[in-house]
């Protein structure tokens, strides 16, 4: 999960990743804006959010759809204690 100080586009690639990912990109207002899904590994295209976004999380190819995860579902997280 990566968490940014501020609501911004963002962009990722996945240059050094050995496996197919799917990012989740969540919205200010918890929701999640938008699924890139089997990410190419190694790619150096940019996988972007189509919105600003607070945040974002990285699972593995596929488990989105296994899950039934989709655009406008909400999304929650707990921060630890120095994190």
């Amino acid at each position: 999960l990566f968490v940014f100080d501020r609501t911004q586009p963002v962009g990722f690639w996945m240059r050094n990743t050995l496996i197919p990912l799917d990012i989740i990109f969540i919205g200010s207002d918890g929701r999640i804006v938008n699924i890139a899904e089997n990410t190419t590994p190694y790619s150096l295209e940019p996988v972007v959010s189509i919105a600003p976004v607070t945040a974002v999380l990285e699972l593995r190819g596929g488990l989105t759809a296994q899950l039934g995860i989709k655009a406008g579902d909400a999304a929650t997280w707990e921060a630890r204690k120095g994190q």
